[in-house]
C-alpha cells in the first residue's frame, strides 16, 4: 500500500473512533449547557479547564507527539524496534520527573496564572476563588494527558490508531457521570466538572498501557538524561511550543479578552469552539495525525517527490472536508445550537450569542485544517524554526485583529495595569464592536494567513508545489459547498428556531432532513463536477462500507 493509500486509511480509523468522542464531547457540552448555562460557574470552569488544556496542547499534542514521532520513527527505521523502545523509555521517565514538577509548581501558582489569564475575573472575587480552586483541582490533567500523548506518539509510529483516537471518549464520561452524581455531596456543583476532568485524564492513561506492552514497552525508569535522543527532542520541542499550538494560544487571548467583555462571553466562544473541534477533530485532526508518521518516513528515505505528492493529497482531502463543513456549520448554527442546548439555563439568548461566535470561528476552518498538515512537514523535516516565527507573528496578528473588531472595553480606574492598558488599546484600534464573535473572527483570520505563510514557505523549501491542483480542488470543493448551502438557507428560514412557533419534534425533523440533504447534495456535486475529490468521497465510502461490514481490521 502507498502513502497516500496509508494516510486515507489511518485517517479513516481515526476519524471514526474521534466521531465517537466528539459525539460524547457534546453529549458533555449539552449536560454543561443543561446544568450551568453560560452563568458565572460556567465561566470559572472554562476559564480553569483552559489552563492546564493550553499546557497539554503546548507539551503534548503541540510539542511532544510532533517532536517524538519523527525521532521513534527514525530509530525504528535505521537502528530497530528495540532501540526505539529504549529511548521511549528514556524519554517516558524524564517526562514523569519534569510533568510532576511543573504539576505541582501550577497548582501553587493557580492564583497568579488566574489573573493571568482571566483578569477580568478579578472583579468578582467569588467567581476569581471558584476559577482558582478549579484551576488547582485540575492541575494534575496534564501529568496524565501528557504521558497519554507520549503513548500516543508511539502507538501512532506504528500505525496503530485506534487506542489513542478512543481516548478522549473516557475524558467526556467521566465528566458527564461526575456533573450528574457529585453535586449533591458537594457545597459548589461545578466543583464536580473538575472531578470528572481529573478522572478522565487518569483512565485515559490506563487505556493506552495494555496497547503499549501488547508492543513490548513495559515502564521502567531509565534516567540516563543524557542520551542524544533526549537531547534532539528537547531541542525540538523548545521551539514547537509555541508554533504548533498557535491555534490554541489565539482562543486563550480570546478567552483573556473575553474575561473582560459581559458575562457569559468567555462561555459563547467555549461552546462555539466546541462545535467547531467536531469536524476539526474528526477530520483535521484524524488527517493531521495520520499523514505525519507518513511525512517522518517519506523524509528519513529523502523520497522528496513522493512527499510533494503526499502533501498535495493531503490538501485536497482536507479541501473536500473543511469548505462543506464551513458552510453548513455558518448555515446550522444557530438550528444545531437550538436543538442541542436550548434549555435549562442555556436560553434563546444564549444560542443566538454562541451562534454569533460559531459562524465566525467556522471562517477558519479550512485555514486551521490546512496548518495541522503543512506545520507536520516541517517537523518531518526537523525544522522547528519556520513553524515558531509564523506563528510568533500569527499571534501578534490575532491580538491586533481582536482589539480591532471587539470594540471598546471599559474598565474602572481602579482596575490594574494591565486591564486599563487592554482597555485603552481597545478604545484606539477598534473599528467594529463584534463583542467576544470579534474575537472568533481575529482568530480565523490569524490562522488563515498563518496557513498560507507556511505553504508559501513550503513551496520554496520542497522546490515547487503544485498550486494548480490546489486551488483548483478549492474552487471545486467552494462551488459545491455553496451549491449545497443555499437550499439550506432557504428551508433553515421557514422554521421558529428560537420560539415556541414550532415543536421540538418539527424542529428535529427539519433539522434532520437539512442535514441529510446537505451530505446527498454535496455527495452529488462531487461526482458530476468529476474532479480528484470523487475518488477522495470513493475511498472514504469505501473504508466506510468496510468498517460496517467488519471487512477492514
Amino acid at each position: 500500500m502507498d502513502e497516500t493509500g496509508r494516510i486515507a486509511r489511518a485517517a479513516g480509523v481515526i476519524g471514526f473512533f474521534t466521531l465517537l468522542s466528539r459525539i460524547m464531547g457534546l453529549l458533555r457540552d449539552m449536560a454543561v449547557g443543561y446544568l450551568f448555562g453560560a452563568q458565572g460557574v460556567a465561566d470559572a470552569f472554562y476559564v480553569a479547564f483552559r489552563i492546564p488544556n493550553l499546557l497539554r496542547r503546548l507539551t503534548a499534542e503541540g510539542a511532544l507527539t510532533t517532536g517524538f514521532v519523527p525521532i521513534f520513527t527514525d530509530y525504528l527505521t535505521r537502528r530497530g524496534k528495540d532501540e526505539a523502545l529504549r529511548i521511549t523509555r528514556v524519554i517516558a521517565t524524564f517526562a514523569v520527573v519534569t510533568l510532576g514538577a511543573v504539576t505541582v509548581l501550577g497548582m501553587i501558582f493557580a492564583a497568579p496564572l488566574t489573573r493571568l489569564f482571566a483578569p477580568g475575573f478579578a472583579t468578582d472575587p467569588e467567581k476569581f476563588s471558584l476559577t482558582v480552586f478549579l484551576t488547582r483541582l485540575m492541575f494534575p490533567y496534564i501529568f496524565f494527558i501528557s504521558l497519554v500523548a507520549l503513548a500516543m506518539g508511539v502507538l501512532n509510529s506504528i500505525r496503530h490508531f485506534m487506542a489513542p483516537a478512543l481516548s478522549p471518549v473516557l475524558l467526556n464520561l467521566s465528566i458527564i457521570l461526575c456533573a450528574f452524581l457529585l453535586p449533591p455531596l458537594l457545597d459548589e456543583p461545578a466543583v464536580s466538572l473538575g472531578y470528572g476532568v481529573l478522572l478522565g485524564g487518569v483512565v485515559q492513561l490506563l487505556l493506552q498501557l495494555p496497547y503499549l506492552s501488547r508492543e513490548g514497552l513495559r515502564y521502567a525508569p531509565d534516567y540516563h538524561f543524557r542520551d542524544p535522543a533526549l537531547k534532539r527532542l528537547l531541542l525540538l520541542m523548545a521551539p514547537t511550543v509555541f508554533g504548533a499550538a498557535v491555534y490554541q494560544v489565539n482562543v486563550l487571548v480570546s478567552t483573556v479578552l473575553a474575561s473582560m467583555l459581559p458575562e457569559g462571553s468567555v462561555s459563547y466562544l467555549y461552546y462555539a469552539d466546541r462545535f467547531l473541534q467536531f469536524p476539526l477533530g474528526v477530520f483535521a485532526v484524524a488527517l493531521g495525525t495520520a499523514v505525519l508518521p507518513s511525512f517522518s518516513s517519506l523524509v528519513a528515505r529523502r523520497e522528496h517527490e513522493e512527499l510533494k505528492s503526499t502533501l498535495s493529497y493531503s490538501l485536497q482531502i482536507s479541501n473536500c472536508i473543511s469548505l462543506p463543513c464551513t458552510l453548513g456549520l455558518m448555515v446550522l448554527a444557530v438550528p444545531v445550537l437550538s436543538l442541542l442546548f436550548q434549555r435549562g439555563a442555556f436560553d434563546a439568548q444564549t444560542t443566538l450569542s454562541t451562534a454569533q461566535a460559531l459562524i465566525y470561528f467556522s471562517l477558519g476552518l479550512w485555514g486551521v485544517s490546512g496548518a495541522k498538515l503543512v506545520i507536520p512537514v516541517f517537523y518531518a523535516m526537523e525544522d522547528t524554526r519556520t513553524p515558531v516565527w509564523v506563528g510568533f507573528w500569527s499571534f501578534v496578528f490575532n491580538l491586533l485583529l481582536s482589539l480591532v473588531f471587539m470594540g471598546p472595553i471599559s474598565v474602572s480606574p481602579e482596575s490594574n495595569l494591565l486591564l486599563r492598558s487592554v482597555a485603552a488599546l481597545s478604545q484606539s484600534l477598534n473599528l467594529f464592536s463584534l463583542s467576544h464573535g470579534g474575537l472568533a473572527l481575529a482568530t480565523s483570520v490569524s490562522s488563515t494567513c498563518q496557513f498560507l505563510v507556511l505553504l508559501l514557505i513550503l513551496d520554496r523549501r520542497l522546490g515547487g508545489f503544485p498550486w494548480n491542483e490546489f486551488w483548483r480542488s478549492f474552487g471545486r470543493s467552494l462551488l459545491s459547498s455553496s451549491l449545497m448551502a443555499a437550499p439550506l438557507v432557504l428551508l433553515a428560514g421557514r422554521i421558529d428556531w428560537l420560539g415556541a412557533g414550532n415543536s421540538l419534534l418539527t424542529r428535529g425533523a427539519v433539522f434532520l432532513v437539512m442535514l441529510g440533504s446537505g451530505v446527498v447534495i454535496y455527495l452529488a456535486l462531487t461526482f458530476v463536477i468529476r474532479g480528484p475529490e470523487h475518488r477522495i468521497v470513493e475511498a472514504l465510502l469505501r473504508w466506510a462500507r468496510g468498517r460496517l461490514l467488519g471487512k477492514t481490521t
